[in-house]
């Protein structure tokens, strides 16, 4: 039994997990409820970390299981977690699955754009701003979605290239697969891990600005009744500095190399790609011609439903399946089911996230720390209320931090505990807060933690502790001038 456990994964991983499953019991008993709870996150941050040595739906999921059982949480709250974002699951369900039909068109811009610019600074940035501006109007989980399609899709061009035996592409009399291999393999994962890293940053960046940006955005908005324009203008003060800031720390990270950014595309396979890209474009049939005008079309559809807000995103997905497959003649239920393989897997991790979050919840893990900081000075509390949700939101999940913060703050407004005026600086102090500390671990990102469990991660060498390190700097420059900006403005 021991041998099947956990599969492949090392040895002292599944005694480690053994381990904690019953120590949790002993805690529960001799420790007490809120000491095991605090427990069973750090435990579940490990299965997170060790997600490259075995998918955390289950290491993270018998945690949950056990959870559950001890009492922690109970089965109805969890659904209520689930219930309060089913607009998340819809949109991972039908939206990535949606992106999957769009590939041959996402790679057949995005190798002109890899092979056409030469530089990787403007490249970086371009992935950056794009990330952000995007995120702005759409959801970061869907534009983590299109980078992830992106760099799979590119790294497969290279792979299939590489695998190959008599491909000679650049025709230079040798071969490609002799020339693709080693060293140049390892600056091309390395090339990619630091665009994917750039961009999903680049979410979060755009995402703190609007109302729509993250799910706790639109929360917060309609607590305070901000629409759009107002929303955006209250945040402004700090997060357009904050953007200018992420900009420029692109700018010093890829002109350094510092913290593993700087691998520029390998010049052997920038030009191997570029002719392969080529003879791809003479081999292109009528069909896949046509299939490519109607996902143009479709990504034009998607655009607009998203920016016009016509329909939940999930929703916009699901008639994007609907719209391809049509029109491109894919009707057999099993070509449709490979486009939801990439998601799925990640939609049940996401609901064992929401019973781990039901047990902080229940437990009520983070009141005192709300208590504490409502009980300072007023002048005070923003920055408190930031570097808390900040800390918070690192280690768990920023919508539900924000979530329960925004409700006690609310509760304090309406109690005549604050006024109006100090109700919105708090709830500016909780958005940003929430969102932009938020990026030093995968956890506190839906984004980033889709990035590391998706097949991209291991393709790449993206692991929990390389993605903290490329973060770091990140982190520091956007959550330090954030709280200054917080503390000066507020």
């Amino acid at each position: 039994m021991f041998k099947h456990f956990l599969g492949n994964s090392p040895k002292w991983f599944k005694m480690t997990m053994i381990g904690f499953l019953i120590f949790n019991v002993f805690s529960f008993f001799a420790l007490g409820k809120t000491i095991t709870a605090w427990l069973f996150i750090g435990e579940f941050i490990f299965t997170l970390a060790m997600a490259l040595k075995c998918y955390p739906l289950q290491s993270g999921g018998l945690l949950a299981i056990e959870a559950l059982a001890l009492g922690l949480t109970t089965p109805k709250n969890a659904y209520h977690e689930v219930d309060q974002n089913l607009e998340v699951v819809l949109l991972l369900v039908f939206m990535v699955a949606g992106i999957y039909f769009m590939k041959p068109l996402l790679m057949y811009i995005f190798s002109k754009v890899f092979t056409k610019i030469k530089s990787k600074l403007i490249l970086s940035l371009l992935f950056v701003f794009l990330a952000a501006v995007l995120s702005a109007f759409l959801d970061a989980l869907t534009v983590t979605a299109v980078l992830i399609s992106v760099a799979v899709g590119f790294y497969g061009v290279y792979h299939k290239i590489n695998s190959q035996a008599s491909a000679d592409y650049d025709d230079d009399g040798i071969l490609d697969r002799e020339e693709l291999g080693g060293e140049t393999l390892e600056q091309f994962r390395s090339f990619l891990r630091s665009l994917i890293m750039h961009g999903v940053v680049g979410t979060a960046l755009g995402g703190v600005c609007t109302l729509v940006g993250e799910p706790q955005n639109l929360l917060i908005g309609e607590r305070l009744g901000w629409d759009f324009v107002e929303f955006f203008l209250k945040m402004a003060p700090i997060t357009i500095p904050v953007l200018a800031a992420g900009l420029l720390t692109t700018v010093v990270l890829e002109t350094t190399g510092w913290f593993g950014f700087g691998a520029k595309l390998p010049k052997a396979a920038a030009e191997i790609i570029e002719s392969y890209t080529i003879e791809e474009d003479k081999k292109r049939t009528d069909k896949e011609k046509y299939g490519l005008y109607v996902q143009g079309v479709s990504a034009i559809l998607l655009i607009l439903g998203l920016a016009l807000h016509v329909a939940p995103v999930g929703f916009i997905g699901l008639a994007l399946i609907i719209v391809q497959t049509a029109f491109m003649g894919i009707i057999d239920e099993h070509k449709l089911g490979h486009a939801f393989e990439e998601a799925l897997p990640f939609t049940g991790l996401l609901v064992v996230f929401f019973i781990i979050v039901a047990m902080i919840h229940d437990q009520h893990l983070f009141k005192p720390i709300i208590d504490w900081a409502l009980q300072q000075d007023p002048a005070s509390q923003p920055g408190l209320f930031y570097i808390a949700n900040g800390f918070l939101s690192a280690i768990s999940d920023n919508v539900f931090v924000a979530t329960v913060y925004v409700g006690e703050v609310e509760s304090a407004f309406k109690n005549g505990v604050i006024t109006r005026e100090h109700f919105e600086k708090l709830a500016v102090a909780i958005n940003t807060g929430t969102n932009l500390p938020s990026v030093a671990t995968p956890n506190g990102q839906a984004a980033f933690l889709f990035l590391l469990t998706s097949s991209l991660a291991p393709l790449i060498n993206l692991s929990y502790g390389k993605m903290v390190k490329m973060a770091l700097p990140y982190t520091i420059v956007l959550g330090g001038l954030g709280y200054i900006l917080v503390k000066i403005m507020l």
